[in-house]
């Protein structure tokens, strides 16, 4: 297919409206980083180099920013900066409910 055959089929699919892109409107490739975390495939910051530069403390107050449980608050029960995660347990209709 051509550039613009596979967008043509593409956007004809229902459900689709169009594409992220720049200014004229022509679709832009996605990182591979960004497939990666949609694909639950590797960890994004981990693949970037990042580091975590914020101290996270066993027993800290913290507020889910991402994901199904955005928006609650809980406290961390573990953090593992090798993999860069915290352990945090919210409190789900009256019950502790641990997220990562």
């Amino acid at each position: 297919y051509g550039d613009g055959e596979l967008e043509h089929i593409i956007k004809g699919i229902n459900s689709v409206i169009g594409f992220l892109g720049d200014k004229a409107g022509n679709p832009i490739p996605m990182r591979q980083a960004e497939v990666n975390r949609i694909l639950g495939k590797v960890d994004e910051m981990s693949q970037q180099g990042e580091t975590m530069n914020i101290a996270y403390y066993v027993g800290e107050n913290v507020k889910v920013m991402d994901g199904p449980f955005n928006g609650f608050t809980g406290v961390i029960e573990e953090v593992n900066e090798e993999k860069k995660k915290l352990k945090v347990m919210v409190k789900i209709f009256g019950r502790k409910t641990p997220l990562e």
